[in-house]
């Protein structure tokens, strides 16, 4: 028994973000249900190499847990399939350009009206609001946008992404823990809830201690390579036989060292 056993989760994503969300859930025990394209199904199963028995493992690595079918919302007769999956779920996700469930009638209110108490989960680049709402948006875009390419690197070198696409994973841990406590909430009251995340807003949040840093005194944060601009030392250093990281964080651990 599992803290989300005979909880039911309609994924309607693909790529990275929807998907990391959702293995998260089903790595808890819910029941995933993945709806992918009929012929291409999600972008990341071709996102390689390296592929095994020709998946990406990409696409393997953040879609454990999960049964899969494939259904064309443009065709007429996939609004019935939609209403019965919806009527058996209890949390729909969906990572589309906003909008566009809203046009095949399975936005959060459409799914409302099918079951009264859904929770309805909407990743996007940039939220569901705003002037770039309707910008469809990969990591790459948002870490330039979001600050973390401002402060990653050495001061003098180019601008420099990080190694993981940090936006996407970010912002799909954001949604699973939103999820999780909103299914906390309708345990106790019934209601349910929509939750609107972006992988910008979580970038964002992400940048912590640099945006208070910014906040309090106007100076945008610089690059500082392999080392702590607040706390030494702390960084990347080289040895006779080999470079090390070391770091000693507080006056304790310093006289220790």
């Amino acid at each position: 028994m599992q803290p989300l056993t005979n909880i039911r989760v309609l994924d309607m994503t693909r790529a990275l973000t929807g998907p990391y969300c959702t293995q998260m859930l089903g790595d808890m025990g819910a029941d995933i249900i993945k709806v992918e394209q009929p012929g291409i199904g999600d972008n990341s199963r071709a996102w390689g190499p390296p592929f095994v028995n020709g998946e990406s493992t990409y696409y393997l690595s953040i879609n454990r847990n999960k049964r899969s079918m494939t259904l064309d919302l443009r065709h007429p007769d996939s609004a019935q399939i939609m209403r019965t999956l919806v009527a058996q779920s209890d949390i729909v996700i969906e990572n589309f350009v906003p909008g566009k469930m809203a046009e095949y009638g399975f936005d959060y209110a459409g799914c409302k009206m099918i079951r009264s108490d859904i929770i309805y989960c909407s990743i996007s680049g940039f939220g569901q609001e705003g002037p770039d709402h309707g910008r469809a948006a990969y990591d790459q875009v948002i870490q330039g946008l979001g600050g973390v390419m401002r402060v990653t690197g050495y001061a003098d070198g180019d601008p420099m992404r990080v190694g993981i696409a940090l936006s996407d994973i970010i912002s799909g841990m954001n949604a699973a823990f939103a999820i999780m406590a909103a299914t906390m909430y309708r345990m106790q009251t019934g209601i349910g809830q929509y939750i609107d995340t972006s992988l910008l807003s979580g970038q964002l949040a992400m940048m912590s201690y640099h945006a208070a840093a910014y906040l309090a005194t106007g100076h945008v944060p610089k690059r500082t390579g392999n080392h702590n601009p607040e706390i030494a030392p702390y960084g990347v250093y080289q040895a006779k036989d080999g470079w090390f990281n070391l770091a000693v964080g507080t006056n304790v651990l310093w006289q220790r060292f």
